[in-house]
């Protein structure tokens, strides 16, 4: 059987201390800086980074997170996200299996199509239409 994705989009982890780890995947690591945005309603930064050519890294803040591993603001990962081409195909794939998926929605920065299901760990993984 093919495989149904094409690449990871993109890694997101969640910091207790965003100054620090800021300074380890963009100083000690060196990973460029693509973007870097405050986010005031939700009192978060969010620190986009360049892996390669088709893999970015997200570090993003939230005061006082919680200690936690399988949930989206929680210290840690955050989830995994993968390209896909057509995002109604796959979700429509992943229901017809079984699997919960979060509604369609639109990413505030890029105004591309994602969406999330769970893994049987329940660890977020998200989709995101190239």
């Amino acid at each position: 059987m093919l495989s149904i994705f094409n690449k990871i989009h993109h890694v997101a982890i969640i910091c207790s201390d965003y100054q620090k780890s800021k300074e380890f995947y963009a100083g000690l690591l060196g990973l460029p800086v693509i973007r870097e945005v405050y986010r005031r309603e939700r009192d978060s930064y969010k620190l986009d980074l360049k892996i390669n050519d088709y893999c970015n890294l997200e570090l993003f803040s939230f005061p006082s997170p919680p200690k936690r591993l399988s949930y989206p603001e929680a210290v840690g990962l955050r989830h995994i996200a993968f390209e896909v081409e057509n995002i109604d195909t796959v979700c429509s794939f992943l229901l017809a299996h079984g699997v919960e998926v979060e509604p369609i929605r639109i990413d505030a920065f890029t105004n591309k199509k994602c969406t999330f299901f769970r893994d049987p760990d329940d660890l977020p993984i998200e989709i995101y239409q190239g």
